[in-house]
């Protein structure tokens, strides 16, 4: 089922299934979302639960017991149902199933809230324990967006800006395992605010940034001055993606976890930025993109 939200700046479908977004489109009609067109990457914005990136081959062991996970969960295609609604705001929820405890064996209640204000795009995880025992979990953000946004334009006319200068090591990701390389790091970035987009960038899968002073992310056409800008909110994980063959879009993904790292164990509590709610407990994460 779609939902649609409006106003005088944007117009945002969503769908029910994993509570995904569909399009963003402005009043003067540039599409800023990734369309999911084959035979590129289809899909557009993924919600990440109950872990981001991958497991080593896809499995770990927890208080609770073993737990099969492809990569980024299994949140991406589930069958959310629509809490609430209105012309500017959605809500959906999931919760646990036999299903999902086959491969995750955990009570949970998943939200997600999608909220429009002004030319601002607003998207909260709200995740609450339901069950007797302490509830692992990552969650994150993958929304892709058109690069280029206008005709004219190319790839390489764009760049990602941060509000501050930063100095970035980037770890290397196994493309066969997708798992962070943590031993080896790039250096991106060295007290400076941007980078050009280009292609050869993303030889090595995303970019994964760790410990940024910058909070809101830009990413922005040098000739057109049209783009996004992401608050990343408490996520303290960022990543910058496209796929390795070229594909005009580019994700921006606010992370709370990330993919197990070659230095880590296989105990699903022990990965890193793992958050441990409490039975009971509920856990609210938000990041919000600007369109201009």
């Amino acid at each position: 089922m779609l939902t649609t939200l409006k106003n005088d700046r944007l117009t945002v479908t969503v769908s029910s299934c994993g509570a995904e977004l569909q399009s963003i489109v402005s009043a003067d009609g540039v599409s800023y979302l990734w369309d999911g067109h084959a035979p590129y990457w289809n899909r557009r914005s993924p919600v990440l639960f109950p872990i981001i990136g991958a497991l080593r081959n896809n499995a770990a062991t927890s208080a609770q017991g073993d737990i099969r996970l492809a990569k980024h969960g299994f949140c991406r295609s589930a069958p959310f149902e629509v809490v609430s609604e209105s012309e500017t705001s959605v809500t959906y929820r999931y919760t646990d199933n036999e299903e999902t405890r086959k491969a995750y064996p955990y009570a949970f209640e998943f939200c997600v809230t999608h909220t429009l204000c002004d030319d601002t795009l607003k998207t909260t995880y709200t995740v609450t324990n339901t069950g007797e025992h302490t509830l692992p979990f990552c969650v994150g953000g993958h929304p892709a967006f058109n690069v280029p946004l206008t005709e004219g334009e190319a790839f390489t006319d764009y760049a990602v800006e941060f509000e501050q200068e930063e100095t970035a090591d980037c770890p290397l990701i196994d493309m066969n395992t997708c798992l962070i390389a943590d031993a080896t790091y790039n250096r991106l970035l060295t007290n400076e605010k941007s980078f050009r987009l280009n292609h050869v960038l993303f030889r090595g899968d995303a970019l994964v940034f760790e410990n940024l002073k910058s909070k809101r992310v830009k990413l922005v056409s040098l000739k057109s001055g049209r783009g996004v800008e992401m608050d990343i909110g408490n996520f303290p994980v960022f990543a910058v993606w496209t796929m390795v063959d070229d594909q005009p879009f580019v994700c921006f993904e606010p992370w709370q976890g990330g993919a197990t790292r070659d230095s880590e164990d296989d105990v699903f509590e022990h990965k890193n930025h793992m958050v441990k709610a409490l039975p009971g407990s509920t856990h609210e994460f938000s990041f919000s993109v600007r369109m201009f």
